[in-house]
C-alpha cells in the first residue's frame, strides 16, 4: 500500500472533505485523446503528477495504444501520430497502474468532466470499479476565483501564463498536468484569503456559496451532534428561523453550503448573529419543540405552524333547526363540531359539500317553532326543505339534515360519502364531468377532516399513554402523552432496563388537563406528530389509563376510498381540469 502522511490518510478515512489543502495528496491528470466521445477508448496519452503540500512526489506519463484512427487534426493539436502509438501499451494495461498510482488521492484536472469521463467509462470498460474519487477542477475553481477583468477567459494556456507557470501547455499529457499543478498552486493562494482551506470549503466555493453563507459559517461550529431544535437568532436576539433535525449540527452546517440555495434562507443567514442548539431527547421531542416555538415566536423566516390559532370549526348549531357555523374554538356547549380545518376556505368548500349531502338550511335567521319566515330562493330551486315556512317538522329536520352531521364527526360519515356521490354519478351520467369534479373536491375536504378529527379525538381522550421505541444508539426513547400533548420524554441508557428512566419521567411530566373537541391541549399538528411516532411498528405501548379505540364503522374505514378520491381529483389537476 502507498505511503501517505498520517493527517492526510487519518482524513481520508475519516472525512476527506475535513483535509486541509496542505496535507492532502493531489494527483493532477491530464488525457490527450482522438476527440471522440468517452466510451471505453479513445486514449492517446495519460500524464499525472502526484503532489502534496507544494512537493512533487511522483510523476505517470505514458502514450496509449487506442486501437482506432488519430484524426489528421488530432496529430495537428497534439504532435501525436499513429506511428508513435503503434508500440505503445494498449489501455486494458495502461488502466490499472494509473489507479495504483492515483488510489487515496484527491483528482484534479482542468476541465476535469472531459478527463474523469474518459477514465471512469474505460473503468467500465475494462471491469475496474470506479474509486469514486473527489475531484477538483481546476477550470471551476478559476471561475469563481479569478476576478473578472483578470484574465480574458480560463484556459489553462490563459491561467499558466496569468500564475508564471514552469512548464507551459503544449497539448501534451505530462506537460499540461505540470502546467496545471502550478495553475493549482496560484489558485489555493488565492482561495486563503477568501477563507478557504479544506476539500470541503473548496467544493462549497466552487459551488457557488453565497457571500452570506461564506461570511458566516463560523455560526455552526461548536453545536451537538445529537437531536433537538435550533434556533437562527439576529439583532436583540430575536428568532429568526426555527428547525429541528436529528443532528443539528450536521443540520445547521447544511445552510451554509452550496445545497441550500433558497433566497429567503440567504436573507435570514444575512441577518443572523447566533444559532442557538436546544437538544432534546429524542426526534419527538425536537419536533413538538419545534411546533411549540414556531407558534410562540412567529419567526418571520418559517412559513409553517406558525398560527396554530388560526383554525376553524364548522359548528352544528343549538336551536329548533341546527344550521352550520364557522366558529374558531370548540365549547363545552354540547354542540357537535366538525374539524378543526387549516383555513376558513377549506372549511367552506366542506360546508359546501354537507349542504350537497344534505338537506341542512344555509340561512342565517333564528327560526320559531310556531312563527312562520318567509322563504329564501333556495327553497324554491328545491335546495332547501323550507323549514323556515314549517315545511319539514323540527323531528324530521333533525333526522335528515342534523343528525347525519353529528354522526359523522363521531362515528359513520357514510350517510353523507353516499348522497356526495349519488351527487357525482348524477352529474357524469350527463357528462357534467366540471360540476362533479367540484362535488369531489368538497367529498375530500369534507371526508379528510372527518378521518382525521376522529384520529385525533381518539388519543386527546386519553388522560395519559406511555410508549417506548428502540433508540438507534441502544436504550429507548420514551414519551408519556396526556390528552393528545407530550407531557415529557426521555431516552434509557443502552444495556440498562428502562423503568427507572421512566420512573423520572412520569415524576416530571407536565400536567394536563382534559379540555373540549379532538385537541383540547396542543395544536392539531403536535397531536398528528405524536400520532405519527406512536403508529410505527416499533413502537411499544407501555401503559394506557383507558382503552385506546376508534369508532366501530367509523370515518376511517373510508381511507381507502379518500386516497382513490385524492388521486382522482390530482390526474383532473394534472390534465388541466
Amino acid at each position: 500500500m502507498p505511503h501517505y502522511h498520517q493527517e492526510t490518510f487519518d482524513a481520508l478515512f475519516d472525512d476527506p472533505r475535513a483535509a486541509t489543502l496542505f496535507s492532502t495528496t493531489f494527483v493532477v491528470v491530464d488525457l490527450e485523446t482522438t476527440g471522440g466521445a468517452p466510451d471505453g477508448g479513445g486514449i492517446t496519452e495519460i500524464g499525472a503528477v502526484k503532489v502534496r503540500g507544494g512537493e512533487i512526489l511522483g510523476e505517470f506519463g505514458t502514450l496509449v495504444n487506442p486501437e482506432e484512427r488519430v484524426p489528421a487534426f488530432i496529430t495537428v493539436l497534439t504532435g501525436i501520430t499513429e506511428m508513435m502509438l503503434l508500440e505503445a501499451p494498449k489501455l486494458e494495461t495502461v488502466l490499472p497502474s494509473f489507479l495504483e498510482f492515483a488510489q487515496g488521492s484527491v483528482w484534479v484536472a482542468h476541465n476535469a468532466p472531459y478527463d474523469t469521463g474518459f477514465l471512469k467509462a474505460a473503468c467500465a470498460k475494462h471491469g475496474y470499479a470506479w474509486p469514486k474519487p473527489i475531484v477538483l477542477d481546476t477550470a471551476a475553481i478559476a471561475r469563481r476565483a479569478m476576478v473578472a477583468d483578470e484574465v480574458p477567459n480560463h484556459r489553462l494556456s490563459t491561467l499558466a501564463r496569468h500564475f508564471r507557470a514552469a512548464t507551459q501547455p503544449v497539448h501534451r499529457a505530462l506537460d499540461d498536468a505540470r502546467a496545471t499543478v502550478d495553475v493549482l498552486h496560484g489558485l489555493f493562494a488565492r482561495l486563503g484569503s477568501l477563507k478557504v482551506h479544506t476539500i470541503g470549503d473548496v467544493i462549497e466555493f466552487v459551488k457557488a456559496v453565497s457571500p452570506a453563507q461564506r461570511r458566516k459559517k463560523h455560526l455552526a461550529e461548536g453545536l451537538p451532534d445529537a437531536p433537538g431544535v435550533y434556533v437562527f437568532r439576529g439583532l436583540k436576539d430575536r428568532p429568526l428561523y426555527i428547525g429541528t433535525s436529528s443532528s443539528i449540527a450536521t443540520r445547521v452546517r447544511s445552510y451554509f453550503t452550496a445545497a441550500e440555495k433558497r433566497a429567503r434562507i440567504d436573507e435570514m443567514i444575512n441577518a443572523a448573529e447566533r444559532v442557538e442548539a436546544i437538544p432534546c431527547a429524542h426526534s419527538l421531542e425536537a419536533e413538538v419543540r419545534e411546533l411549540r416555538l414556531i407558534a410562540a415566536h412567529k419567526p418571520p423566516y418559517n412559513r409553517r405552524s406558525k398560527f396554530p390559532e388560526r383554525v376553524v370549526w364548522l359548528k352544528l348549531t343549538a336551536e329548533a333547526y341546527p344550521r352550520l357555523s364557522l366558529v374558531r374554538e370548540v365549547q363545552g356547549d354540547g354542540a357537535a363540531y366538525l374539524g378543526p380545518f387549516g383555513s376558513r376556505r377549506y372549511a367552506e368548500l366542506a360546508a359546501a359539500g354537507l349542504y350537497d349531502a344534505l338537506p341542512i338550511r344555509q340561512c342565517t335567521h333564528k327560526l320559531s317553532l310556531r312563527t312562520k319566515t318567509p322563504a329564501c330562493a333556495l327553497a324554491e330551486l328545491g335546495r332547501c326543505p323550507a323549514p323556515c315556512e314549517h315545511r319539514i317538522s323540527a323531528e324530521d329536520y333533525e333526522t335528515a339534515a342534523a343528525a347525519p352531521f353529528r354522526t359523522a364527526t363521531v362515528g359513520d360519515p357514510g350517510p353523507v360519502v353516499r348522497g356526495l356521490m349519488a351527487r357525482i354519478e348524477a352529474l357524469a351520467e350527463v357528462e357534467r364531468y366540471e360540476d362533479a369534479a367540484t362535488i369531489r373536491g368538497r367529498l375530500v375536504a369534507f371526508l379528510r377532516t372527518a378521518i382525521r378529527q376522529q384520529r385525533l379525538a381518539g388519543l386527546s381522550g386519553l388522560p395519559e399513554v406511555v410508549a417506548a421505541r428502540p433508540s438507534a444508539a441502544g436504550g429507548w426513547e420514551i414519551a408519556v402523552v396526556r390528552h393528545g400533548r407530550l407531557a415529557a420524554a426521555g431516552v434509557s441508557p443502552p444495556r440498562v432496563h428502562p423503568q427507572p428512566t421512566l420512573d423520572v419521567v412520569l415524576a416530571t411530566a407536565e400536567t394536563v388537563l382534559p379540555g373540549h373537541g379532538p385537541t383540547p391541549r396542543a395544536s392539531p399538528e403536535e397531536t398528528e406528530r405524536i400520532l405519527a411516532w406512536l403508529e410505527r411498528p416499533e413502537t411499544r405501548l407501555v401503559k394506557t389509563d383507558i382503552g385506546w379505540s376508534s369508532p366501530v364503522g367509523g370515518a376511517a374505514r373510508w381511507r381507502p376510498f379518500l386516497v382513490r378520491a385524492e388521486a382522482a381529483a390530482s390526474v383532473h389537476t394534472d390534465l388541466g381540469g
